[in-house]
């Protein structure tokens, strides 16, 4: 039987638009953005109105974990792009109907990847929650939160961290913390810095 994390584990950042806004450390809960393409041909006010229908949508997902990674990106004619990786087939499909069930998001396309079943790179999942949300270290205040911001995706023992933390000294900690675990081939340090994510109107 796979591992998968508590209730208290799970979590959601959900990068958009050419603005990546996720869920600043220190938060409640962890907040989802749109990435907006280019408001050319589409309002504005439209624009933000889908943008927060996906998120609402995204952000209430049951079984989000510090393991599955969601991005989804809002272009002028509301089509919608979902990315990302999941540990759930069950998950990209709710991601899916939920976003098709708006009625301002005129297409949607499923670009979310369904991680490959592992019983070593569940294993890791658990290793590296562990060695990163740490009681005797730094980083442990996060796992303190409903929702930890630090993602830990695994994929035939790679690894890559995607989040925000609070400063680069705590992005150093995770990798650190990533790398210390045994049995990984690589870590991809993804982490950005909480007020220095990129905010160009069109990105990706």
């Amino acid at each position: 039987m796979r591992t998968r994390c508590s209730s208290a584990l799970c979590a959601l950042v959900f990068a958009t638009g050419s603005i990546l806004v996720a869920s600043t450390p220190d938060a409640q809960q962890t907040k989802a953005a749109v990435k907006i393409a280019s408001p050319a041909s589409r309002n504005l006010k439209q624009m933000e109105a889908l943008r927060e229908e996906v998120r609402h949508q995204l952000v209430s997902l049951p079984y989000y974990s510090a393991f599955d990674w969601l991005e989804a990106e809002v272009k002028p004619d509301g089509t919608v792009t979902l990315m990302g990786d999941v540990t759930r087939p069950s998950l990209k499909a709710d991601a899916a109907s939920r976003v098709k069930s708006l009625e301002s998001a005129t297409s949607v396309v499923d670009n979310i990847e369904v991680l490959p079943l592992s019983t070593m790179d569940d294993q890791l999942r658990i290793a590296l929650y562990r060695s990163i949300y740490s009681f005797n270290s730094p980083l442990f205040r996060y796992a303190t939160q409903s929702v930890p911001p630090i993602h830990i995706i695994v994929k035939n023992g790679h690894v890559t961290l995607k989040g925000i933390v609070a400063n680069q000294g705590d992005s150093d900690l995770a990798n650190i913390a990533a790398n210390r675990v045994s049995g990984i081939f690589s870590v991809r340090n993804e982490l950005q810095i909480e007020g220095r994510t990129d905010e160009r109107i069109s990105k990706r």
